[in-house]
C-alpha cells in the first residue's frame, strides 16, 4: 500500500484521528512524509503504520 502513496495524496493516520487530514509530501523507501492539519510534518515508517487514503470527497 505504501508504494501507492504519492505526493499530494490525502491520508489519515489510523491511530491518530486528532492529527486530522494529512497530505503526502514524499514517499522514499519506507519513509512517508506527511503534513497533517493538527500535527504538522511527520515522517511515518510505512512498514509499521498503514496510512489510510482519503478520497477527495470524503472530507469537508
Amino acid at each position: 500500500m505504501a508504494g501507492l502513496l504519492e505526493p499530494g495524496m490525502l491520508v489519515r493516520h489510523p491511530d491518530r484521528e486528532d492529527w486530522g487530514l494529512g497530505q503526502v509530501q514524499s514517499n522514499i523507501d519506507s519513509k512517508v512524509t506527511v503534513n497533517f492539519e493538527h500535527a504538522g510534518k511527520v515522517v511515518i515508517d510505512s512498514k509499521r503504520v498503514f496510512l489510510l487514503p482519503v478520497a477527495g470527497t470524503d472530507h469537508p
